[in-house]
């Protein structure tokens, strides 16, 4: 196992190369680690599914995934060279100025720390590495605990296509161990940003460590999110029953271990059979286990955290775990929106097939539900079509709290493409004002750069 040390010292002496490389070096690379991913499928989905359970169905599905971003970044890196130009205007400023060039130049070396829940799509070769390497930036990949042999053979494939292209082998590397080797790499002095799918708690850690830093470093961090749906009662009355199927699959798919799960759903008065018909729905799901022992043990934490909270009332829930990470029972509860936005415990992502219903008497009270949460990845708005003074108010505060705002369907399912934003308000992102799903992921990694009377060969 190679140390921090090591990988960052490959991955500083390789950043000069990678940086002045041109978009078809770049493009050939990203095209080449979907191949070969694609190419060892037979043996990595296997492998993925001993490690997490997330049977070869899903595996198959997110591998594909993993390609199709890679390729997708192969075919946007000529973003990454966009720059503006300002020829000269006679005169004194501010009316005259020389000429200038705003052009983008890669951070340095990111540290990738992978997720757990997608062990392709946000892990070794998931979407921050893509998007890295894209930019110009070599990468060190924290691999997660929870799939060592799937990284490691990942990333034994990563190398590969670095070295048959001839390019440095720093471009890519990977680091294992637990939170030590983890606070190493984002302290390392040649680290220029972090990228980090996980918990608030791990990531709110690593983001302190790398602001302590003698020169602090951007945290690209995707942590929690509850993801509110607002179920308005014209949704409701058109097709409830479907909508009610719709959202207990969308809450336990994956068992919930989807940052995207929707974590709470607000309603109004006549939603009863809604509830009755979801609860139903949840009642008769089967989850697959869980990815890890620990996980599961947070999942019965929270489930207990909301449960225990007054003015909550438990609908469907199952006994504590018994220390592995067996399948849990999906777990709903109710509340009404006093309550909800009194109880900073009842506003934590609960990891795992878990809902809380929130009843609201009026559209006042479900935008202090929304505003409560803090931040969100997603929030969906359901029966907002008439653009009534009500549908414009739910809008403008989702649109306040939430990186994506839904008007249709679940938010489980994020689209890689260019107008995708997968980031929102704390705690759902660090960094809002980024996402770290879609073509732009690139941009996080760029840093703007004003070129003043530049000599012609600098501006061919």
């Amino acid at each position: 196992m190679i140390s921090v040390n090591l990988a960052v010292a490959a991955a500083a002496a390789a950043n000069d190369t990678w940086a002045a490389s041109d978009g078809a070096t770049r493009a050939k690379l990203l095209e080449g680690l979907a191949a070969v991913l694609e190419g060892a499928r037979e043996a990595l989905v296997p492998l993925a599914d001993r490690e997490t359970s997330l049977g070869p169905v899903r595996l198959n599905g997110e591998l594909d995934r993993t390609a199709f971003q890679l390729r997708a970044f192969a075919k946007a890196v000529d973003a990454a060279f966009a720059f503006v130009d300002d020829p000269a205007v006679p005169g004194a400023p501010p009316a005259g100025h020389p000429h200038l060039r705003r052009v983008r130049v890669p951070l340095g070396p990111v540290a990738m720390f992978a997720a757990s829940n997608f062990p392709f799509a946000f892990s070794v070769l998931g979407g921050d590495t893509a998007s890295a390497l894209a930019a110009g930036c070599p990468v060190v990949v924290k691999a997660h605990p929870g799939h060592p042999a799937l990284s490691r053979a990942t990333a034994e494939l990563a190398s590969g296509v670095v070295a048959s292209l001839g390019l440095p082998a720093g471009v890519f590397g990977l680091v294992e161990g637990g939170i030590d080797e983890g606070v190493a790499l984002v302290k390392h002095p040649d680290i220029a940003a972090v990228a980090f799918t996980g918990s608030v708690k791990g990531g709110l850690a690593l983001n302190a460590v790398a602001q302590a830093r003698p020169r602090p470093i951007p945290f690209f961090g995707e942590l929690g999110s509850i993801n509110p749906i607002v179920a308005l009662p014209s949704a409701l009355a058109a097709k409830g029953a479907e909508l009610a199927a719709t959202l207990a699959g969308s809450i336990t798919l994956g068992c919930g271990q989807f940052c995207t799960s929707p974590g709470v759903v607000i309603v109004f008065d006549g939603a009863q059979p809604f509830v009755d018909t979801l609860a139903k729905a949840l009642s008769e799901a089967k989850p697959h286990a869980m990815l890890t022992p620990g996980m599961r043990a947070n999942f019965d934490a929270g489930v207990a955290r909301v449960a225990g909270t007054a003015g909550v009332t438990t609908r469907l829930a199952s006994p504590a775990g018994d220390g592995s990470n067996a399948a849990p029972r999906p777990f709903l509860a109710e509340t009404d929106a006093a309550t909800f936005v009194a109880n900073a415990a009842l506003h934590d992502e609960v990891f795992g097939p878990a809902c809380l219903v929130v009843r609201a008497r009026s559209t006042d009270e479900a935008v202090q539900v929304l505003r409560a949460t803090g931040g969100s990845l997603t929030v969906t708005l359901w029966g907002a079509e008439d653009g009534s003074a009500d549908a414009r108010r739910l809008v403008r505060a989702a649109q306040q709290v939430a990186g994506r705002v839904l008007f249709a369907g679940v938010p489980t399912g994020v689209a890689v493409c260019a107008a995708q934003q997968h980031g929102g308000p704390f705690p759902s992102s660090t960094a809002p004002a980024t996402t770290s799903v879609g073509l732009a992921a690139l941009d996080r990694f760029l840093r703007p750069v004003a070129l003043q009377d530049a000599p012609a060969w600098l501006l061919s």
